[in-house]
């Protein structure tokens, strides 16, 4: 039996949204220093689970643990602190436009612990050269850059507070195939380097196959399948190979 605490358990976690039950009773454990891909069709609640982590949902019933602590019984104070050992990549990047890239990349240590702009900075300028961009690039904003560099930019930011838990939201939306398996290569040398613990969610099977240690199956608000990448090749749920197939008739059509 496994004696090892998981860094994040979510137990029988129920959430609707008025009448729209988006997710169903979820069961899933995130190991220490694992890194979990959710995959599954659009609103099939992927964005729900990890909101729910950060406090933005909360669940009508069920429990979410962080280490073994409930996250609906921590103070505003130990949520405040909770908070700050999350990284996080937003589909879009989410980059504040009218601020530099330095300045975009130091936002959580600046902002969040209170560093001294000089430093922060430097911290800044280490992390773009982790993410393979040059330190010309942190005195220019956000709309000066192409996609990828902004994506690039975007993980800077999410690794710059050195984060226990990063959280990808579509980390490839957007990238052509080669930057795509760029970012996913980023991603992997990222996490690994911090030792990080790591919560994707995308449609991106190209992804999945890369930067992840264990997949799991949303499906009708439940995990429907988990396992490893070589675990989902031999699957024999249908619906699961349908949708890393990419047939048409694993997804519901409105």
């Amino acid at each position: 039996m496994n004696s090892v605490t998981p860094k994040i358990r979510f137990t029988n976690v129920y959430k609707s949204f008025g009448t729209k039950k988006v997710l169903q009773g979820i069961n899933l454990d995130v190991m220490p220093q694992e890194s979990v891909v959710i995959i599954g069709g659009s609103g099939t609640g992927k964005s729900v689970l990890i909101k729910s982590v950060l406090g933005i949902v909360k669940p009508d019933s069920g429990t979410i643990e962080i280490e073994g602590r409930d996250v609906s019984k921590l103070s505003h104070h130990e949520r405040e602190q909770q908070l700050k050992k999350f990284g996080m990549l937003f589909q879009g990047g989410a980059l504040f436009d009218s601020m530099k890239i330095w300045q975009n990349i130091a936002f959580g240590l600046i902002q969040g612990a209170g560093m001294d702009k000089k430093e922060a900075k430097t911290i800044a300028l280490e992390k773009l050269k982790q993410v393979g961009l040059t330190a010309d690039v942190a005195e220019l904003y956000p709309s000066e850059l192409s996609g990828g560099m902004q994506k690039r930019v975007a993980l800077a930011r999410a690794i710059a507070t050195k984060p226990d838990v990063i959280f990808f939201d579509e980390p490839t939306t957007g990238l052509d195939p080669i930057m795509a398996d760029v970012i996913n290569e980023l991603i992997v040398k990222c996490v690994k380097d911090l030792g990080a613990t790591a919560l994707t969610i995308t449609h991106d099977m190209h992804s999945v196959r890369k930067i992840a240690d264990k997949v799991a199956m949303l499906f009708e608000g439940k995990i429907l399948w988990q396992g490893t990448v070589a675990e989902l090749d031999t699957c024999d749920n249908d619906y699961v190979q349908k949708f890393v197939s990419g047939m048409s008739t694993a997804v519901k059509v409105a």
